[in-house]
């Protein structure tokens, strides 16, 4: 394996990272920020707690994740379609480097990016609620787990794409929409028996309660279901995207 050209892939993007710190990492915390003042500040007044703790700690795990999740996947997209847009993919293809080494540079430097910005909002929860992580190895485990896998989706996604516009369907449209409706901001045992079990079939409650469960040992399904699930769309997501480079798939426009 050609480490170095895995490093020089990782670091580039990397140091793009630092070029749009303002976007990269400054936005999305202002944006959870903005969550906690609405959702812990505004309906905490009207909703003490949720299995006995306080809403506006309950819904920290939550926000992690959404913003993991979109993060994720918009960092990875972008970072393998905006060389194909502007052409510099050739320079990518024309090197003595494997598609597994593109992957894991690009993918890792994603789920980088996506797990400090998922630490830094950790950090920042802690300004506004107090917070205590139960189990902080289960905890970095699921973080880095769903970092991994959302960023080879949106790998995926950054591949399939032939314009900006479909960068943005499945985070704002998929992604985002099932990780509101995947418990993020409550327990689904508050939802009707039958709304339940549909929610059992958005594959993000289990990202999120497993998430949750790290930090105050309460879930909506058991840990060894939601690391179970974690694990199968992992290995969806690098099924898929061995498919891809095993039929060929080209990277250029």
């Amino acid at each position: 394996m050609n480490l170095q050209a895995v490093r020089a892939i990782y670091t580039f993007e990397m140091a793009r990272t630092g070029r749009t710190l303002l976007q990269s990492i400054v936005s999305p915390v202002l944006s959870t920020s903005l969550y906690f003042v609405v959702f812990g500040a505004a309906i905490g007044t009207r909703i003490t707690n949720i299995d006995g703790i306080v809403y506006g700690a309950f819904i920290v795990p939550g926000l992690i994740m959404l913003m993991l999740l979109t993060q994720s996947v918009m960092n990875a997209s972008f970072g393998i379609y905006f060389p194909r847009f502007t052409g510099t993919i050739y320079e990518l293809l024309s090197a003595p480097i494997s598609f597994l080494e593109i992957v894991l540079g690009y993918v890792g430097a994603a789920a980088t990016k996506s797990i400090i910005l998922g630490l830094i909002i950790l950090a920042t929860s802690g300004l506004f609620v107090p917070l205590q992580i139960a189990h902080p190895l289960w905890m970095l485990t699921f973080l880095v787990l769903t970092a991994v896998t959302f960023s080879l989706l949106g790998f995926i996604i950054g591949i399939w794409a032939d314009g900006f516009e479909k960068l943005q369907i499945v985070p704002l449209l998929v992604i985002t929409p099932l990780a509101f409706l995947g418990g993020s901001f409550y327990s689904i045992s508050v939802l009707p028996p039958i709304w339940q079990t549909i929610t059992l079939f958005n594959p993000i409650v289990y990202l999120i309660s497993g998430f949750r469960w790290s930090f105050f040992e309460t879930a909506d399904v058991s840990i060894g279901v939601s690391l179970g699930m974690t694990l199968l769309f992992l290995t969806l997501c690098l099924a898929v995207v061995w498919w891809i480079f095993r039929i060929g798939y080209r990277l250029k426009s």
